[in-house]
């Protein structure tokens, strides 16, 4: 039986954002243990991104990544990054990475590197005000009420999926995004963590966030039309994500994501997302489309 200690969750979470070297400016990223379906979307960020920041310069730090998903990857398989060196400035650095599958791209991602300095500063995002993790039910115990709510509604595979723990601690505030059943305003919040402690890395705290990044996102364009993904009435999948990293933080400390959708249509959603820290610092900016169908 697999062991679900959060220290064990942990560890096979970071061999998960642990991309191996394969050769020159290739790497391999290893599958998610007992995933089932298609690939998450933050898991194939969050490996290109390792890759690329395992090949760039020593002493610069990702500040910025750009990605568009062009297939849906498949789960039990590892994925394969091959790294493009496309400019080594003295201030600033470019990778491009082309993730593939079967040898097909399923993801391209360009990410930019810095060597960190001194500037002008300033922060105009203001943290919203929101309840306090400690005082907010953790997402895990919602969804078990949940579960026990639908009882034999849900079959024993979707239940183990739908309850499988966790390396992210999630906590929203409000109704989770896929239990809303009416319309409301296209705006959410989360704290998020990882449950047990990170190795001191900050490429991996990066990698971490990434790959948190792509939670709840797409799920906020949903929510002024009262639909939902877990009940079978929508279809979608993320088109393309972009994220900018504005300061260092550890992602096994409670970060605030707040995300809000200004527009849909045509089948898409548009998507923006803030994190910080709980100092209130603005860690990093996020922002994705994606595919929405209403599902016939």
């Amino acid at each position: 039986m697999t062991d679900p200690s959060p220290a064990a969750l942990i560890a096979s979470f970071v061999n998960l954002l642990t991309v191996h070297p394969e050769g020159e400016a290739r790497f391999t990223g290893p599958p998610q243990p007992g995933g089932m379906g298609r690939v998450f979307g933050g898991q194939v960020i969050a490996q290109a991104l390792q890759a690329a920041q395992a090949s760039a310069p020593e002493g610069m730090a990702a500040h910025s990544l750009h990605a568009y998903f062009l297939r849906g990857g498949t789960e039990g398989v590892a994925t394969d990054y091959g790294v493009t060196r496309d400019l080594d400035g003295r201030s600033f650095a470019n990778r491009r990475v082309v993730a593939s599958q079967d040898g097909e791209a399923i993801l391209t991602l360009a990410a930019s590197f810095q060597r960190t300095e001194e500037g002008l500063a300033h922060q105009d995002a203001e943290m919203p005000e929101v309840p306090a993790p400690e005082d907010i039910v953790p997402d895990h115990e919602q969804r078990l009420a949940l579960a026990d709510q639908l009882g034999e509604r849900m079959s024993e595979a979707q239940r183990a999926l739908f309850l499988r723990p966790r390396p992210i601690e999630m906590r929203t505030v409000g109704t989770l995004h896929w239990m809303n059943r009416r319309p409301a305003p296209p705006r959410a919040q989360s704290w998020f963590r990882a449950i047990a402690p990170l190795p001191d890395d900050p490429a991996l705290h990066r990698a971490a966030i990434a790959y948190v990044s792509d939670y709840t996102l797409l799920g906020t364009a949903a929510l002024p039309h009262g639909l939902s993904w877990f009940r079978g009435e929508l279809t979608g999948a993320s088109l393309d994500h972009a994220i900018w990293f504005h300061g260092p933080a550890r992602a096994d400390e409670w970060l605030l994501y707040t995300t809000e959708s200004p527009w849909s249509g045509g089948g898409r959603g548009f998507n923006r997302g803030r994190i910080f820290a709980r100092d209130g610092r603005f860690i990093a900016s996020v922002a994705q489309e994606g595919m929405m169908r209403r599902r016939r």
